[in-house]
């Protein structure tokens, strides 16, 4: 009988653990989701925290499927990936700077789609330092192909109630936000934060 194409008790204790660690820690999606909780409530957001759920998931599995290694082949692929994820986390901040209502009119500021959010991973700097690093280090070569779905499925869980704090927390600020002035100033502050989390890019 073969064995089951699953990971160590260890191996998968320390994958939780990196999966926990690297899911909790603020980072684009993370401050995305409270801004978006705060701005636009839980139900609005919904679609949004779905899409981030999922699309990284999608990640480590392209990741493991040799996406990752095409960065490998031609790294001018990764330098333009990076610089564009940038380019468009900047465009994002200049975004939330600039919301000044709870509640937006028709044509104003909305929350995030779920089709967003899966392609905000591709350009997520975070997202694909997180994925790399789960794919090389804790998936190993014997029964690669069933230990990277295992892998996947325990960063997906792992990841969801991680995402959803920073979705929670920015729901309940929500209350403290009516007025402009604080809601003013609490988006510039996360889209400074926002601009801040691109600091790995530079080192």
């Amino acid at each position: 009988m073969s064995p089951l194409p699953i990971l160590s008790p260890d191996s998968l204790g320390a994958l939780a653990l990196f999966a926990f660690a690297s899911s909790i820690t603020p980072g684009p999606n993370n401050m995305m989701l409270m801004t978006s909780g705060a701005n636009f409530g839980w139900r609005r957001t919904l679609p949004h925290w779905a899409g981030v759920v999922t699309g990284f998931t999608g990640l480590v599995i392209s990741c493991g499927l040799g996406l990752g290694g095409l960065f490998v082949t031609y790294p001018v692929l990764h330098e333009i990936l990076k610089w564009a994820g940038a380019a468009y986390l900047i465009w994002l901040a200049a975004k939330i700077a600039l919301s000044r209502s709870l509640s937006p009119a028709k044509g104003q500021a909305r929350p995030m789609t779920f089709v967003g959010a899966v392609a905000f991973q591709l350009v997520n700097v975070k997202a694909w330092a997180m994925a790399l690093g789960a794919v090389t280090t804790y998936v190993p070569a014997e029964r690669y192909f069933a230990n990277l779905w295992v892998a996947a499925a325990v960063f997906g869980v792992v990841n969801a109630p991680c995402v959803s704090l920073w979705l929670t927390c920015g729901v309940v600020l929500r209350r403290f936000l009516e007025r402009p002035a604080v809601l003013r100033t609490f988006n510039i502050v996360m889209a400074a934060l926002l601009v801040a989390s691109l600091y790995p890019l530079f080192l």
